[in-house]
C-alpha cells in the first residue's frame, strides 16, 4: 500500500513539475532551439544537428533580462522588485484586515452578519476589469497612478474579502473557552485576542497569505491600466515582450518565470510547517 502511495505521488510531482522544469529548461535556449518542430530537451555544451534532443546551453535569456527595457533605463530586476513589494505590502494587509474583521464576525453578534459576509463575497463575483474607469478617475483625483501606494491598496481591497472568508472559517473552529478563562483572568479582549487568538489562527494565516500573494503577483489588467513606468510589475513587462520585433523571446520569458516564482516558492517552504495542518484545520473535530 505504501509503494502505491508512492508510486501515484510520484507520477503527481512529475506531471505537476512539467510545467516548471519545461520552462527552466527552455531559459537555458537560444531562441532559435525554442521554435523547431524536433524538440530539445538534453543540455550539451555545444549545437547539435538539427533533429537531434541535444541543445547548447546558453545564458543570454538570463543576462537579457539586466538590459534595459523597451526603450526605458530599466530591467526586468526592477519589475521583479515591484512585483514583490507591492505583493508582500498588500498580502500583510489582506491577512491583518481580513483577522481582524473575521474575528469580529465569528465571535460577536452583528447585526445582519450574514447578508454582510455575503455582501464582502460578493466584490468576488465582479471582475476586476469591470470597474477599471472609475477606478482610474478616482486615482487621478488622488494622484495615485503609477505609485506602489496604488497597487497596495487596489490589492489589498480586492484580497480582503477571500481573507475574511478563509479566516472567519479558522477562527470559528478555535474554542471560545480559551478566550473567556483569559477574559476571567483579567485579559482584556484585545490582548486575549492577540496572545490566544493569533497564535491559534497562525496556520490559518499562513494559507490565507500564500493566496493573497499569488492573487497580487498576478494580477495584470490593474498593474497595466494604473501604471506606466513607475510601479510597472512582471506580468505587464510579459506582455510587452509580444511587441518584439523579431518574435516572442521564448528563453527570456521562461528565465523571467523562474525567477518570478522564486519568491513564491520561498515564502511558501518559509510557512510550509503551517500550510498543511492550515488546509486540513478544522476538518476533524475533536
Amino acid at each position: 500500500m505504501k509503494a502505491l502511495r508512492s508510486v501515484v505521488i510520484a507520477v503527481y510531482f512529475a506531471v505537476a513539475a512539467m510545467p516548471l522544469a519545461w520552462m527552466a529548461v527552455t531559459s537555458f535556449k537560444h531562441t532559435r532551439d525554442t521554435i523547431l518542430a524536433q524538440p530539445k530537451y538534453i543540455p550539451a555544451l555545444s549545437q547539435s544537428a538539427p533533429h537531434s534532443p541535444l541543445f547548447q546551453v546558453s545564458l543570454e535569456a538570463y543576462r537579457k533580462l539586466n538590459a534595459p527595457y523597451a526603450g526605458t533605463d530599466r530591467t526586468y530586476f526592477n519589475y521583479l522588485v515591484n512585483s514583490v513589494v507591492i505583493g508582500l505590502l498588500s498580502t500583510v494587509a489582506s491577512v491583518v484586515l481580513g483577522t481582524f474583521c473575521a474575528y469580529g464576525f465569528s465571535r460577536f453578534r452583528i447585526p445582519g452578519g450574514r447578508d454582510w459576509l455575503f455582501f464582502i463575497l460578493s466584490t468576488r463575483f465582479l471582475p476586476p476589469l469591470a470597474v477599471i474607469a472609475p477606478v482610474l478617475t478616482m486615482y487621478r483625483q488622488f494622484d495615485l497612478p503609477n505609485t506602489h501606494l496604488g497597487l497596495v491598496l487596489l490589492y489589498t481591497v480586492f484580497n480582503l474579502s477571500l481573507s475574511v472568508w478563509l479566516m472567519k472559517g479558522f477562527i470559528d473552529d478555535i474554542p471560545r473557552a480559551y478566550e473567556e478563562a483569559a477574559l476571567v483572568d483579567g485579559y482584556s479582549r484585545l490582548r486575549a485576542f492577540f496572545l490566544i487568538i493569533i497564535p491559534q489562527a497562525s496556520r490559518g494565516m499562513a494559507v490565507t497569505a500564500v493566496f493573497c500573494l499569488i492573487a497580487a503577483l498576478n494580477e495584470y489588467g490593474f498593474a497595466m491600466t494604473l501604471n506606466s513606468y513607475r510601479a510597472v510589475t512582471v506580468p505587464v513587462y510579459f506582455a510587452g515582450l509580444q511587441k518584439n520585433i523579431d518574435g516572442i523571446p521564448w528563453p527570456q520569458v521562461a528565465a523571467g518565470v523562474i525567477l518570478f516564482v522564486v519568491p513564491v516558492i520561498v515564502f511558501t517552504v518559509l510557512v510550509r510547517r503551517h500550510l498543511l495542518r492550515g488546509v486540513t484545520f478544522g476538518t476533524v473535530k475533536q
